[in-house]
């Protein structure tokens, strides 16, 4: 059955003579009684969608089967939010084996979702990511939405701040309508912009009146199992009313020795050199994200290409590793002075 709120938008769009929303809510409709094995409803569904339409009418895409209808934000709400279609997957990622698990578990639940919905339940949706920064925590919002065949929105919080009274908190209010109507991954990157504990010195009634917004708007139930990823790399300074909203509290480290091994035999491939002593490739990397680790292969694989070399060996990955050192030393260096 539809949820309520896609009722509501289906209604609206009718009555407003638009088309395009009719059109964009019957293919969510359509795609999530085929997710719960209701085929012959869907099938009914898109026959009558891909009926001829009259000349005015703009033809949008009629996919059901597998993806969720990729739909740009209209209005004031396209100015808090970019749209993407992600094409990640969390199995190509470099993860611990725990990390991946409960990665692997929200992405089990949410695709059978509407089986745990038939016993009263509902599978997990809001996840907090914190680590430091270059760990791997907004591509695992990628990648969810990768798996998952969603499209992935990522919230400006740049866009959504503002020093005007109540206008943050109205603008969170729309794009948590959006993630009511509009089944997708959701990103809240830099999240401690908004999640900052309420107590602190620095804090303004506004900032408090944000982040009251936001428990708030984060209790309400979600029709649509929207998944709602928050990503900080300062998880000291959130509010500790955060912690029991969300269903899953990942943390991300620094890769280690195994981890390097698998960044570099991910991103090189069939251009690894064989004589790669990956204890000291690891020694090298001590200390550097995952993205400052694929950063250096990627400089490494650069210089290969341009050198005519058939593949990468390990004195190339290791200066690349070590400059990539020198580049965050220097940079600790100057921050503080």
């Amino acid at each position: 059955m539809p949820a309520a709120n896609q009722v509501i938008a289906l209604l609206a769009g009718h009555l407003d003579g638009d088309s395009e929303q009719v059109r964009t809510v019957a293919l969510q409709i359509a795609a999530a009684e085929a997710r719960q094995g209701h085929t012959k409803t869907a099938a009914a569904m898109k026959k009558l969608l891909d009926r001829p339409r009259s000349p005015n009418e703009r033809a949008i895409p009629t996919a059901v089967e597998g993806a969720t209808l990729l739909a740009k934000p209209r209005g004031d709400l396209g100015e808090l939010v970019t749209v993407t279609s992600p094409k990640a997957r969390v199995s190509e990622m470099t993860l611990t084996p725990q990390v991946r698990e409960r990665l692997d578990r929200m992405v089990r639940q949410q695709a059978s979702r509407g089986r745990l919905r038939e016993h009263g339940l509902r599978p997990s949706s809001k996840i907090l990511l914190v680590g430091p920064p270059g760990s791997g925590k907004t591509l695992t919002a990628s990648a969810l939405a990768g798996d998952l065949n969603l499209p992935l929105f990522t919230i400006r919080l740049d866009a959504v701040i503002t020093r005007y009274l109540g206008e943050s908190a109205t603008k969170l209010r729309a794009v948590f309508d959006q993630i009511a109507q509009m089944r997708g991954v959701y990103l809240f990157d830099e999240f401690d912009a908004i999640g900052g504990k309420r107590s602190a010195g620095n804090d303004v009634g506004e900032v408090r009146r944000i982040l009251n917004s936001f428990l708030q708007f984060l209790e309400e139930p979600n029709a649509t199992d929207s998944v709602i990823v928050a990503a900080t790399n300062h998880p000291e300074i959130l509010d500790r009313a955060l912690i029991r909203r969300f269903d899953e509290i990942i943390e991300y480290g620094l890769p280690d020795e195994a981890g390097v091994r698998d960044i570099v035999k991910r991103r090189l491939g069939a251009l690894a050199g064989r004589s790669m002593k990956w204890e000291l490739i690891g020694e090298a990397a001590h200390g550097l994200s995952h993205g400052e680790v694929s950063r250096a292969v990627e400089e490494a694989l650069r210089e290969a290409i341009l050198d005519d070399r058939k593949t990468v060996d390990q004195s190339s990955l290791m200066a690349a590793l070590d400059a990539r050192r020198s580049m965050r030393e220097v940079m600790a260096d100057i921050f503080t002075e």
